[in-house]
C-alpha cells in the first residue's frame, strides 16, 4: 500500500538509524538525488546555500545519494558524507544511499514520481532530480537536473510564506 503523502515514509541516516520523518511535518522539504561525481555536483553549494538561508524558517534539504547514473556515486555511505562536507562545505542531511528507479526503487521516490507530474515520466532521469514538498507533505513540485537551486528559491519561498 502506499503512502498517502510524504511524511508516511520512511528512510535512513548514512548509518542505517531511521530518520525522524514525523519531525518534517509543517516544514517544506526539498528531497534531491545526489551523486559525488557527476557533473551537475556543483550543485550541492547552492543546495546548501539554500539550506543555511531558508532553514530557519522551516526548509529541510534532503540530499538522498544514489549510483544508478554513471556509476557517479561510488562512495559508501560514510566516505560521501566526508566528500560533501569537505569538498562542498555541505551540512543539509544527507540520506542513506539508494535506488530511485527499477525494481529496487526506494519507496518514498516511488510515490514522489508518481505524484508530481512529469514530461520525465514515471522515471528520475539524472542525479539532481529535485522535489520540493509543501508543508502538508502532499503537494509537489518537481525540478528537472539541470535546474540549478536558485531558480528554485522563489517556490520555496511562496511555500514559506515570504
Amino acid at each position: 500500500m502506499q503512502a498517502l503523502n510524504f511524511f508516511g515514509h520512511s528512510f535512513n541516516l548514512p548509518n542505517g538509524t531511521p530518520y525522524p520523518v514525523a519531525d518534517l511535518r509543517g516544514k517544506t522539504i526539498l528531497v534531491v538525488n545526489t551523486a559525488t561525481k557527476c557533473g551537475l555536483t556543483p550543485q550541492f553549494s547552492g543546495l546548501e546555500l539554500l539550506h543555511a538561508k531558508h532553514e530557519p524558517d522551516g526548509l529541510v534539504v534532503l540530499g538522498f545519494p544514489c549510483n544508478q547514473f554513471g556509476g557517479q556515486e561510488p562512495e559508501t555511505n560514510e566516505r560521501m558524507i566526508e566528500t560533501c562536507e569537505i569538498n562542498h562545505g555541505v551540512t543539509f542531511q544527507l540520506l542513506e544511499k539508494i535506488e530511485v528507479n527499477g525494481k529496487n526503487a526506494h519507496p518514498v521516490f516511488n510515490w514522489l514520481k508518481s505524484k508530481s507530474g512529469s514530461f520525465f515520466g514515471s522515471r528520475i532521469k539524472w542525479n539532481f532530480t529535485k522535489f520540493l514538498i509543501a508543508p502538508d507533505g502532499e503537494t509537489i513540485k518537481r525540478y528537472a537536473p539541470t535546474t540549478k537551486p536558485e531558480k528554485i528559491e522563489a517556490d520555496i519561498l511562496a511555500l514559506l510564506n515570504k
